[in-house]
């Protein structure tokens, strides 16, 4: 398996390394106790950075430009020609957690860091902690041909204004045996079926409590559960109850994309949560699986990169993100990665590079398929209505330690 796609397994389970979920409750608490208005009960939050000036322009380089990344996002593939092009030199750091991306990224990123590829669990993080700034989305000429739903999502877009710019993305979907399932499964029920007793996988991660939420928003609607990451306490309450209730049916709660495919390679597990990445992993293999969007729905994450709020090299991130935002480049890293592009212009590239990759990662899929999607976003104690009544993240990691045992 490519070590991007193992890293990335790892960061978005959130427990790449000891102790992750402990640091991750220790810097949301620290943030949340940032967020203005946190604390008054009816009040908006307001983003610290929101009245900072965005660049008009793209000034000379800076010669150098310093990267907080997933691993796999700074491949010399599009590295070595962007240094060339533009005369700035990369230096990455290579995150293993949303964790670690919103603690180096303290401070504003300190001076030293210029961007961060957070993904949707950190980016409210970043911009309530007043660590990223708005920028200007019009000096990205290939942004107009991003998919509509990810120019100005709520994850890294409040009240107008960007706080980056929307990367690459996957859905979240229901990975099955065809030899235990003749026809695809219309629901995620089936991951709370006893009748699949340690044959059921998921991702080792609290955000999978918003998975629960949203099976939960359509099979039990009195709950009024309208965004799975605005739950009020009840509706918290009974999707942390249905994943306690599932966790004696799991085998595993994976850590790496590597993890699952080993688990469906060897028959030890017959349903569960995974990436596209995973089942276009096995079929390659010729394993017995495929995937669907049960009628639910589902969550998903997506990535941004956004710029630092004391970034010394302004010019050279905005040219980072110019140049990874054009189809070639958008293409190779989709690839290399393991993940959909956001520019709709990099499919017919991805089928000269891989032929079908385009289709086999949805990049090439219907609105209708996006519209079915929930990405990631950090949950808070204010609700988009205003009102301090939805569970923040932190009591999300506590009650996750409690679900896994």
């Amino acid at each position: 398996m490519r070590p991007s796609a193992g890293n990335r397994a790892t960061a978005r389970s959130g427990r790449g390394a000891a102790g992750a979920v402990i640091a991750l409750a220790a810097a949301l608490m620290a943030v949340v106790s940032l967020l203005p208005g946190a604390a008054a009960a009816g009040s908006g939050l307001s983003a610290p950075t929101a009245g900072m000036p965005v660049a008009t322009s793209i000034g000379k380089g800076e010669g150098k430009l310093d990267l907080i990344a997933w691993e796999g996002y700074a491949q010399p593939q599009w590295v070595k020609p962007f240094e060339k092009a533009t005369g700035c030199q990369v230096s990455a750091k290579y995150a293993g957690t949303s964790s670690d991306m919103v603690s180096l990224m303290a401070n504003g990123g300190g001076g030293q860091y210029d961007l961060v590829s957070a993904s949707g669990d950190a980016d409210l993080r970043l911009i309530y902690g007043g660590d990223v700034r708005p920028v200007n989305l019009n000096l990205i000429p290939d942004w107009k041909n991003f998919q509509p739903f990810l120019q100005n999502p709520s994850f890294n877009t409040i009240a107008g204004k960007h706080y980056g710019m929307s990367f690459e993305f996957g859905p979240n979907v229901l990975l099955y045996s065809t030899k235990v399932f003749k026809t695809p499964p219309t629901s995620w029920s089936v991951l709370y079926d006893k009748k699949y007793a340690g044959q059921v996988t998921v991702p080792d991660n609290p955000i999978q409590i918003a998975d629960a939420a949203l099976y939960l928003s359509k099979s039990q609607p009195k709950l009024g559960i309208t965004d799975p990451y605005e739950l009020t306490q009840p509706q918290f309450n009974a999707a942390v109850a249905l994943l306690k209730a599932e966790h004696p049916l799991v085998k595993k709660y994976w850590d790496l994309a590597s993890q699952e495919i080993s688990l469906f390679q060897s028959g030890t597990t017959v349903v569960g949560a995974a990436w596209p990445y995973q089942t276009n992993t096995l079929q390659a293999d010729k394993a017995p699986v495929a995937e669907t969007i049960p009628r639910e729905g589902a969550t998903g994450w997506a990535d941004t990169w956004m710029l630092a709020t004391k970034a010394p090299d302004p010019n050279c991130a905005y040219m980072w993100m110019k140049w990874v935002s054009t189809p070639t480049v958008q293409a190779q890293d989709a690839l290399s990665f393991g993940e959909t592009p956001g520019n709709r212009l990099a499919c017919p590239i991805m089928n000269k590079l891989s032929k079908g990759s385009c289709a086999a990662y949805h990049a090439n899929a219907p609105a209708s398929y996006f519209t079915t999607l929930k990405f990631w976003k950090t949950p808070l104690v204010t609700c988009d209505n205003g009102k301090n009544s939805c569970v923040p993240f932190q009591n999300w990691v506590t009650a996750w330690t409690q679900v896994i045992g």
